[in-house]
């Protein structure tokens, strides 16, 4: 259960970007991405557009977070709870947790399923044309950052107007 922890400047910089293009009363979903999720928490207090947020994660320890946190198998793309309804969140972030375009290709039918339209999607270089095939996404200039360093390039994808691709 090893996690890729975003630096702290990336993961605040993503939190702020989600919660801009959620919009006021947005539904924000977190797939394998706690980092962003954790944040997005720790900027509650702060904020007053009153977005929310859910976890959509392998790891069992994120129960912590109670309803916000659903356990999600990419393997089973689509087996969700009831209450995770078809495009009933304002954006999605995803990062897939392995670089195959096998598991982004079902990352990508569980995205599509919850979003209304908007994805940011936090992958490898690698993945930048399955990436595009898939979701319609391009790739962003602002360059990510871990708290270990990958051996992997890391990028970031839209399909939206973003202050994060100039």
């Amino acid at each position: 259960m090893s996690q890729f922890w975003y630096s702290e400047d990336t993961a605040t910089r993503l939190a702020e970007e989600v919660v801009q293009q959620a919009g006021e009363h947005g539904r924000i979903a977190c797939i394998s991405a706690p980092s962003v999720y954790q944040k997005l928490k720790l900027l509650e207090s702060t904020r007053s557009d009153s977005v929310s947020a859910v976890l959509l994660e392998f790891d069992r320890r994120f129960a912590a977070y109670g309803d916000e946190f659903v356990f999600y198998d990419y393997n089973n793309p689509l087996c969700l709870p009831e209450g995770l309804l078809p495009q009933s969140f304002d954006i999605v972030i995803a990062d897939p947790p392995y670089l195959s375009e096998e598991c982004l290709g079902k990352v990508a039918l569980t995205i599509k399923y919850l979003t209304k339209g908007k994805i940011l999607l936090c992958t490898g270089a690698i993945m930048e044309e399955p990436a595009g095939k898939l979701m319609d996404l391009k790739i962003c200039s602002f360059l990510p950052k871990h708290n270990h360093n990958l051996a992997n390039e890391f990028r970031c994808y839209v399909n939206y107007e973003s202050s994060l691709v100039s």
